[in-house]
């Protein structure tokens, strides 16, 4: 089984923070959700949530991926935690994958790991940032070897199923997906 961390920082949105945790945990993936500090998080439209953990407990964990919801002032919150950077950095060192929605691409890239590759993000989001070897797309959802990224909370639904489909087979997208009756 996949383990995923899910950092949760104060002022994320919560809309795609929701939605990853509850279609990974509908797949069968092992989700940590761990806040940047002790407490709940109040996310970008006030709703509260509450971490299964802090990030300094699980920072010794052997994830498969890590997914960084956005939001603002949430994602900023992710791009200035040191260890938010450092964790990123092992992730892509050990071939393992790294994702982002939203505005937090923009941590990705403070990482170094869109340097050389596709990406999406929240509009501007990529263009405020000096990124002359990172080709932006406007695809909802954008996967780059082990590097996944998407646009907002319209695309959370269909980002957090690629994420289903990379660590646990099209067939348990597909299973996951019939059940949410999408269309």
């Amino acid at each position: 089984m996949a383990h995923v961390l899910i950092p949760l920082a104060q002022g994320c949105e919560e809309l795609e923070a929701v939605t990853i945790i509850d279609l990974l945990r509908r797949a069968g993936v092992d989700v940590t959700t761990a806040g940047l500090e002790q407490g709940p998080v109040t996310c970008s439209r006030g709703v509260v949530l509450m971490p299964d953990t802090i990030l300094e407990k699980v920072l010794d964990n052997d994830f498969d991926m890590v997914v960084l919801p956005g939001g603002l002032p949430g994602a900023d919150h992710l791009n200035e935690d040191p260890r938010i950077i450092a964790l990123l950095q092992q992730m892509a060192e050990k071939q393992k994958y790294t994702a982002a929605i939203c505005a937090a691409p923009k941590v990705l890239a403070n990482a170094g790991l869109l340097q050389g590759r596709q990406a999406t993000a929240y509009p501007g989001v990529l263009d405020a940032l000096t990124l002359p070897d990172t080709q932006r797309r406007d695809a909802p959802v954008v996967v780059d070897g082990k590097i996944i990224t998407s646009r907002g909370p319209g695309t959370a639904m269909d980002f957090a199923l690629k994420l289903i489909e990379l660590l646990a087979g099209p067939e348990q997208r597909a299973s996951v997906e019939s059940g949410l009756v999408r269309s």
